[in-house]
């Protein structure tokens, strides 16, 4: 396989989102506020010519400047980019697999704790986020919309008196927010109640999706709590609503966790064990066994059954032992059997080095 090009944008350091920190972190990875915009006088990004896209990028990028963001900002235009390194930053959640694989002029800006980023020439002209460790719903929200009311001075946003911010698509129109709350549900789907869960939050006209969002699957007992409308609400009634479903599925999960562990303690037990002993000792491991191992081992650490492994270093196996990172990693392209070796290699070693 081919050694992959020289690529040295990315901080070693994974993301501040990942810690295992912040309140309700047994439960809650991380929180995301992402808000898509569109810039008045240019044509949305599916109109628009490879000039304009251009154009309105640099524009951005001007406007940024005078934007005190952090002191070591990345700047990446994505076409410019080799292609597995375009699916690290999706693995990373700093950009869409949209961006990765659209055409024409188009970047992200992070920061490097990548708590901040901004896709530029997405479906929407920009799509600004803000991540964190734990529930933390309105700090998110908070450090977001200082970036988001920045840019929108420099750069007049495309607004309708009736609508509010005009989006590519529909379901965006108004204020053009997505809170997102990963949230990790072992208990609820080892006891397949998790569907009673995807009901009640569609009830409330919220949403579940898989690790990535929309149409991804929920590896490892990973879910994205979300809420769908965007027309009709403001940006904070929206808040609000996220975080009042939140307790409800924190409180379920934990009720259950406390029954299994009450009720079926050995087998608890057993399944962690087993998990534990199965990556620290497997030479090769595939994508869906490391997801399904690692989220036994997180509900172990959360009942106490383990206290030598870290959340912190759960979190960041499970998005270091993705394919793009392995094989940024190795510094080549690598056959999915040479990925999943070095996989089982990787976590072997973090296991070991996570230890309290």
């Amino acid at each position: 396989m081919k050694a992959l090009p020289p690529f040295n944008h990315f901080p070693r350091p994974l993301g501040e989102w990942l810690k295992g920190q912040g309140p309700e972190s047994d439960i809650v990875v991380s929180t995301r506020v992402r808000l898509a915009r569109n810039i008045k006088a240019w044509p949305f990004t599916l109109r628009s010519s490879p000039q304009q896209r251009e154009e309105l990028l640099l524009a951005v990028f001007e406007a940024l400047k005078s934007i005190h963001l952090e002191k070591s900002v990345v700047q990446l235009r994505i076409n410019e980019v080799p292609e597995v390194y375009r699916d690290v930053l999706v693995e990373r959640h700093l950009i869409s697999r949209e961006l990765a694989s659209s055409e024409g002029p188009r970047a992200v800006v992070f920061g490097r704790g990548e708590m901040l980023s901004i896709m530029v020439n997405e479906e929407d002209h920009l799509r600004l986020q803000w991540i964190k460790s734990g529930l933390d719903v309105d700090r998110a929200f908070r450090a977001l919309a200082k970036v988001d009311q920045a840019l929108e001075r420099r750069l007049p946003y495309a607004v309708s008196p009736k609508y509010g911010y005009l989006t590519a698509c529909p379901t965006n129109v108004g204020t053009g927010i997505r809170v997102s709350v990963m949230v990790h549900l072992p208990a609820l789907t080892l006891k397949e109640h998790v569907q009673k869960v995807f009901k009640a939050a569609e009830k409330m006209n919220h949403a579940i999706r898989g690790l990535y969002g929309e149409g991804t699957r929920a590896f490892g007992d990973f879910y994205q709590v979300s809420n769908q409308a965007t027309l009709g609400r403001s940006e904070e009634e929206i808040v609000e609503s996220v975080k009042a479903i939140l307790p409800k599925i924190l409180e379920y999960e934990r009720r259950m966790r406390g029954q299994i562990f009450s009720d079926e303690r050995p087998m608890v037990e057993d399944r962690v064990f087993r998990a534990l002993a199965t990556l620290k000792n497997a030479r090769m491991l595939n994508v869906q066994e490391m997801m399904s191992h690692l989220s036994l081992v997180r509900l172990g650490i959360s009942l106490g059954i383990i206290n030598d492994v870290t959340l912190a270093t759960v979190n960041e196996i499970f998005i270091l032992g993705q394919p793009s990172h392995l094989q940024r990693e190795e510094g080549r392209e690598m056959t999915p059997a040479e990925r999943d070796a070095k996989r089982a290699e990787l976590v072997r070693t973090r296991l070991i080095a996570g230890r309290n």
